[in-house]
């Protein structure tokens, strides 16, 4: 998968396709920080699904927007944010949608493995 802005770097070989889906009804700023030499930020808009490729051991962190600032709503292992794909190169299309739980914020629901890539009215960001 190729990214417009900021891959994976290439020294890193392996890398994993995940989405994430923003099921709360506030604007969030998703990052991930602890991979050397890369940077990822993105802005997840509510009801919208983010697709992108990462590594197994990077943690997206889910920054909850507030009207003055935002808070670190949860850190998510993006190993479980994976996405399957069938062997033609098609993602599988079973739905699972597992609800986490954090002491700031509750209700955030995130996309797991051997769910879909997009529905139909979803986003995505590359």
């Amino acid at each position: 998968m190729s990214q417009t802005f900021d891959p994976v770097p290439n020294a890193i070989p392996e890398k994993i396709t995940c989405c994430y889906v923003n099921a709360s009804s506030k604007i969030q700023i998703v990052r991930i920080t602890n991979i050397p030499h890369w940077y990822f930020e993105r802005v997840v808009f509510p009801g919208q699904h983010l697709l992108f490729e990462s590594v197994p051991q990077a943690s997206l962190e889910v920054h909850t927007g507030t009207v003055m600032s935002s808070i670190l709503s949860d850190t998510i292992c993006c190993s479980q944010l994976q996405v399957q794909e069938n062997p033609g190169g098609t993602a599988n299309h079973e739905h699972k949608t597992e609800r986490i739980r954090s002491s700031q914020h509750h209700g955030l629901a995130v996309t797991l493995q051997n769910s879909p890539l997009i529905g139909p009215a979803a986003a995505v960001i590359l």
